[in-house]
């Protein structure tokens, strides 16, 4: 009961507030754009720089922690690709939304605000190594699985450019690796550029949980319950049962970061999903059913994952 009072509840009590505002007309998807601009394009990107610039670096970096997750992330999408190849029979580019579906969280408009709340600034480390890698590199292999899905080669050839373009252009790379290099640096964050980064990062966590219910108000249930099904229990369940099983018994991972991972990969399907769907024209119905439904049972799955993981 501890858990949901305190994290569960103000998190996505936050969604279903913007989720209600946006349905019934108080906060029109003008307001959800530029709402949703100002936290990826300010606020977020504001609080990663400070954390990153203040945060005591490794002295490298935790390999097993990412392989952890990121494998976990992996095993979920192989078998989301393979029951839509052969239980579904999907051609072209439907298999890689399909395994794309098991293994992207939503790691930021979600992600950030749950870890946070749940450890405070201890996880910041841990939380923002996987944002580091997580959206260019999922997003890439997607665009390589899908192309080669539907036998296209230009785009393939394009790839290389096309990631390079999106990672000097993604305000939340540029604000990590801008942290990092200060941190490197051996400078102390002038006073007034912490307060600044501060004062503006306090705004993300409320603003991106609600941005992210008002813009799902956005989305309908499209169909495809049995497909969506499947990827919401790769997403919710095998997603993190993997992650678990691989930073507690295949490798050496400190707690706090295996936690941190575990919680990552249990949360709900990315919006990113249904982005691709819509971007290849294939597997849009059970893509964008996936992100809903995950998200409303994530209410529980996330508490139960929580519970667990014996976190207080």
């Amino acid at each position: 009961m501890e858990i949901i009072l305190e994290i569960i509840v103000p998190v996505f009590g936050i969604v279903g507030i913007g989720y209600g505002a946006a349905r019934l007309g108080l906060f029109r998807p003008e307001a959800t754009k530029g709402l949703s601009a100002f936290v990826f394009d300010f606020a977020i990107p504001a609080m990663l720089f400070r954390a990153m610039a203040t945060t005591a670096l490794p002295e490298q970096i935790e390999w097993g922690y990412l392989i952890s997750y990121f494998g976990g992330g992996y095993g979920a999408w192989l078998i989301g690709t393979l029951v839509s190849l052969y239980l579904f029979r999907r051609p072209g580019a439907e298999p890689a939304i399909a395994g794309m579906t098991g293994g992207f969280s939503n790691t930021v408009l979600l992600g950030v605000p749950l870890i946070l709340t749940t450890f405070g600034e201890r996880a910041t480390l841990p939380l923002f190594l996987v944002i580091a890698f997580h959206s260019w590199q999922l997003l890439s292999v997607v665009t390589i699985q899908a192309e080669v899905g539907i036998g296209a080669r230009d785009e393939m050839r394009r790839l290389p450019a096309n990631v390079l373009k999106g990672l000097v252009r993604n305000p939340i790379i540029i604000a990590l690796l801008a942290g990092v290099a200060f941190n490197l640096s051996g400078l102390t964050l002038p006073h007034v550029v912490d307060t600044l980064t501060e004062t503006l990062g306090r705004a993300a966590m409320p603003c991106a949980v609600f941005a992210m219910g008002a813009s799902l108000a956005g989305y309908r249930l499209a169909g495809s319950v049995g497909e969506a099904g499947v990827g919401v229990v790769l997403k919710l369940a095998l997603h993190p049962a993997l992650v678990w099983l691989l930073a507690t018994h295949v490798l050496t991972v400190d707690p706090l970061w295996r936690d941190v991972a575990v919680i990552l990969a249990a949360l709900p399907v990315g919006v990113n999903v249904y982005l691709m769907a819509q971007r290849y024209q294939a597997g849009i119905a059970p893509a964008v059913t996936a992100v809903l439904l995950s998200t409303a049972v994530s209410v529980l799955s996330v508490a139960l994952v929580l519970h667990l993981l014996e976190v207080r």
